[in-house]
């Protein structure tokens, strides 16, 4: 699904009944439906926040979850890791791999089916755009973590579930249609659809226990202010627009990338915003 440009500010009489009747179905959403994370997944996460694990105890707890293991040994198959000698074992994998590697396939094998899966009857193509922007997202939040003092792979986390209420709040449009197909949605109405969604988002962050500072991070977007309480939060709020951007640069929904670096110098000074968006255009160049 791709909602129509918007061309006006305030939601019309029907888009404020629809905004009241997600709200309520919103209420009754129960974040127990979703899948949960394997079990195995917060021993690992902790694991992995020990420099000192080996690679003998992170293959020990992934040989704990085969679809894991096969996610694993896939990745360290392609060219991209291709050794001079084939990857035989879990455990070799892992060390090819690395610690920051094996964060980032763990989370991806675990929360790309989530957020596909969200679509509902819009599509298949509707939980694509979810994921892409999660891992452009995940990215620049890492990138601008690293950078003011954040756990990189706590603010990879959070650029990759900071809009998992996103599918929620489409699936529960399924049924309430706010207009007719091609009538333009007011801006209102998104901005209603989109704190609907960050609620969401939090709440999903908290049934599946996520560190604290993710959390933290995902409240502050209820009510957005810059600077944010924290540094991680910060940097999800740039890294969110900075992910918007790219993914449309890429479509060629804009003609040319904008220059965002001056957007937020009482947070990030320009240069590194610059070089963060130079970084996402090398990871994720034009389709």
């Amino acid at each position: 699904m791709s909602l129509p440009d918007s061309d006006a500010d305030e939601p019309r009489a029907s888009e404020l009944a629809t905004l009241k009747r997600l709200e309520r179905l919103g209420a009754r959403f129960d974040v127990r439906s979703l899948p949960r994370l394997p079990t195995v997944l917060p021993q690992l996460l902790r694991a992995l926040k020990n420099d000192k694990a080996g690679g003998g105890e992170l293959a020990r707890l992934i040989g704990r979850d085969p679809l894991m293991v096969g996610e694993i040994m896939r990745v360290t198959g392609s060219v991209h890791y291709r050794a001079a000698q084939p990857i035989t074992s879990l455990q070799q994998a892992v060390v090819v791999l690395g610690q920051d590697g094996l964060r980032r396939v763990l989370t991806q094998h675990v929360m790309k089916p989530i957020l596909q899966a969200h679509a509902g009857a819009f599509g298949h193509a509707a939980g694509e755009r979810l994921w892409h922007h999660a891992e452009r997202c995940a990215h620049a939040c890492a990138w601008l973590g690293r950078n003011s003092g954040c756990d990189g792979f706590e603010a990879y986390l959070a650029g990759i579930v900071c809009h998992a209420g996103d599918g929620a709040v489409v699936r529960l449009l399924d049924p309430v249609q706010p207009a007719a197909d091609g009538e333009s949605l007011s801006s209102g109405f998104l901005a209603g659809c989109a704190r609907l969604a960050a609620r969401l988002s939090l709440q999903v962050a908290q049934h599946w226990e996520l560190p604290p500072r993710v959390i933290d991070a995902l409240a502050e977007r209820l009510a957005p202010a810059m600077p944010a309480a924290s540094p991680l939060g910060n940097a999800l709020a740039v890294a969110d627009l900075l992910a918007m951007a790219r993914l449309l640069a890429e479509h060629k929904q804009l003609a040319d990338e904008p220059d965002l670096s001056q957007g937020w110098p009482e947070v990030f000074v320009p240069s590194l915003v610059a070089r963060c968006q130079q970084d996402l255009q090398r990871h994720f160049p034009d389709a």
